[in-house]
C-alpha cells in the first residue's frame, strides 16, 4: 500500500546530519527519494547507512563539467529538493534557490543548517552542541553542581533541525498544491531547538523554573527521575500527578512523613536521598515486577541493545530488522497509508538508471564519466 506521500518526487543533496534523517522521514512515508552522493560515503551517512534508506543513489560531482545541466534537469521534475550545505554552497555550484525555482515554479526548496541562512553566525562552522547553547535549552541540562550535560543530538540536529525540516517541506507542498508556487524552507537547528523550549520559557516567565538541577522536569525532583538499583541498572520514575505521587508510596510502603508534602522543595535532596537507598535494595527485574504496569508512571531504563526487545516495543513493532541491524521502524501510524521503511542503496546504485530516466543516451552517460561528473 502506497504512503501518504506516494507521487512526491524529492531531490537529495547528501550531507551529514539531520537533512538525511529528514529525508529518511519523507521517504517512509513513500516519497519517491533520489539521493545526490559523493563517490565517497559521507561521515555517519554514506553508503549502505540505515538513516538512507527507501532511496535511489545516483552519484554525480557538481563540479564537474556537464553534472549541473544534469542536476537541474532532475530538479525540473522534482517537488522537493533538501540540502543541508553551508549557506552559499548551493549558489556556487548553480543550484540556489532563485536559479531552480526560476525553472521549477512549484519547487520547495528545503534547506537545513546550524545556524540558519542568515545572522551574524550563519557562515561559522558548528555543531549540535553549539546549536542547542544559543537557546537557553541546554543551560538547563544536567546537575547544579557542575556544567551543563550534553545531550545526545536528539534535541538539536533530529528534533530542532530534522523534524521541523521535515514539517515545514510538507506544510510548504501542501501551500504550493493550493497555489501552484514553491518557496524556501530555512530549517535552522537553533530555531527549532528553541521552539521546543517553549513551555520552559512559559515555566521561567511564571516563576515555576529556578535554577539548574532543581526543577521538576531536569532531575530536581525526586518523584521524577532515575534510580540505580541493586544490580547496577536503572528506573525511571515520573509520578508527578498527586494520584500517581500516592500509588508510588503506597507500592513502595513508604510510609515516612518526610513524603507527606511532595511540592515543599526543600525537601527534595532528603527525599531523594531515602529513594536512591530504597530503589538500591532491589534489582531491576525486582522492581519491574512491583512497579511495572502500574500509574506509578514508571518504566525501566533500557539500553540500547535492551530496547528492541522489550515486551511493550515487540507488541507494537517499534523496531525493526534490516540485513542483521535493529533500528526503529517509521513513525507516526498512520492506518489507511501507513509509512513503509524502504531499501538502502549503496552510492551510485542507480546511476545509469536514474540518467536514462533524464533522457540521456549512452553516448551524454560517457562524456560525463570522461570527465569525472559520474563514476
Amino acid at each position: 500500500m502506497a504512503g501518504p506521500l506516494a507521487g512526491v518526487k524529492v531531490v537529495e543533496m547528501n550531507a551529514i546530519g539531520p537533512a538525511p534523517f529528514a529525508t529518511m522521514l519523507l521517504a517512509d512515508m513513500g516519497a519517491e527519494v533520489i539521493r545526490i552522493d559523493r563517490q565517497q560515503s559521507g561521515f555517519l551517512n554514506g553508503d549502505d547507512s540505515v538513516i538512507g534508506r527507501g532511496r535511489r543513489s545516483l552519484v554525480i560531482d557538481p563540479r564537474k563539467p556537464g553534472a549541473t545541466d544534469v542536476l537541474l534537469r532532475l530538479i525540473d521534475g522534482a517537488d522537493v529538493l533538501i540540502e543541508g550545505f553551508r549557506p552559499g554552497v548551493m549558489e556556487r555550484l548553480g543550484l540556489g534557490p532563485e536559479v531552480c525555482i526560476a525553472r521549477n515554479p512549484r519547487l520547495v526548496y528545503g534547506r537545513m543548517t546550524g545556524w540558519g541562512q542568515s545572522g551574524p553566525l550563519a557562515q561559522t562552522a558548528g555543531h549540535d552542541l553549539n546549536y542547542l547553547a544559543i537557546t537557553g535549552a541546554l543551560h538547563a541540562m544536567g546537575h547544579a553542581d557542575r556544567p551543563p550535560t550534553p545531550p545526545l543530538h536528539l534535541v538539536g540536529d533530529m528534533g530542532g533541525g530534522a523534524m521541523f525540516l521535515a514539517f515545514g517541506v510538507v506544510c510548504a507542498l501542501l501551500e504550493a498544491r493550493r497555489s501552484g508556487q514553491g518557496q524556501v524552507v530555512d530549517a535552522a537547528i537553533c530555531d527549532g531547538a528553541a521552539l521546543l523550549s517553549t513551555m520552559y520559557y512559559e515555566f521561567k516567565q511564571g516563576g515555576q523554573w529556578t535554577d539548574r538541577g532543581e526543577n521538576i522536569f531536569d532531575g530536581g525532583a525526586p518523584f521524577y527521575g532515575c534510580y540505580t538499583c541493586a544490580d547496577g541498572g536503572f528506573i525511571s520514575i515520573g509520578s508527578i500527578e498527586p494520584q500517581f505521587y500516592q500509588q508510588l508510596l503506597t507500592l513502595c510502603q513508604i510510609d515516612d512523613p518526610l513524603f507527606k508534602n511532595q511540592w515543599d522543595r526543600s525537601l527534595w535532596p532528603a527525599q531523594r536521598e531515602k529513594l536512591q537507598a530504597l530503589f538500591a535494595t532491589r534489582t531491576r527485574d525486582q522492581w519491574c515486577a512491583l512497579l511495572e504496569g502500574s500509574d506509578v508512571c514508571f518504566a525501566p531504563v533500557l539500553d540500547f541493545s535492551e530496547a528492541p526487545a522489550y515486551a511493550h516495543s515487540q507488541a507494537r513493532g517499534a523496531f525493526m530488522d534490516s540485513d542483521g541491524v535493529s533500528h526503529p521502524a517509521p513513525a507516526p501510524r498512520l492506518s489507511r497509508t501507513p509509512a513503509q521503511a524502504g531499501s538502502k542503496a549503496s552510492n551510485g546504485q542507480h546511476s545509469e538508471e536514474i540518467l536514462r530516466e533524464l533522457g540521456l543516451d549512452a553516448a551524454a552517460i560517457a562524456a560525463l564519466r570522461e570527465t569525472g561528473a559520474i563514476a
